[in-house]
């Protein structure tokens, strides 16, 4: 058998701001009250989406810590049309979140745009510009 990818794990301090960040995308994590400091989604693609606070993490990976100054993660949500993107980047600006990059037309032929989850992680809002993608 292939190996298939199937669930990405997100580290994060705090479960409850990233999952109200992520809410505003669409996801909808369900909380085992039994592991507050976890959570999953399943996305409409087959994949799972996991978000864990670092206690969480190094209790379910002893010796884990995480690495001073490691790269952040980026995910990519794709939209419709460039007006869902602008609006999206909008509605989570308005909401107290970092944008990174206001919407642009990027030379690849995507409406694109970036904020920051709780974490810092880059989050990138797209959609193909007609005709372009």
């Amino acid at each position: 058998m292939k190996p298939v990818l199937n669930t990405l794990d997100i580290v994060v301090a705090d479960i409850a701001a990233s999952i109200a960040f992520y809410r505003h995308l669409g996801l909808d994590f369900q909380v085992d009250p039994s592991y507050a400091e976890h959570a999953g989604c399943d996305l409409p693609n087959g994949l799972h989406l996991m978000l864990n606070e670092e206690k969480f993490t190094s209790t379910a990976r002893p010796g884990w810590t995480r690495a001073a100054g490691s790269p952040p993660i980026f995910l990519a949500f794709q939209f419709d049309t460039p007006t869902e993107v602008d609006a999206t980047y909008a509605e989570l600006v308005a909401a107290g979140y970092t944008g990174s990059r206001e919407p642009w037309d990027a030379f690849w032929g995507h409406r694109y745009a970036t904020v920051l989850d709780p974490d810092g992680n880059g989050v990138d809002l797209y959609c193909p510009l007609p005709g372009r993608g």
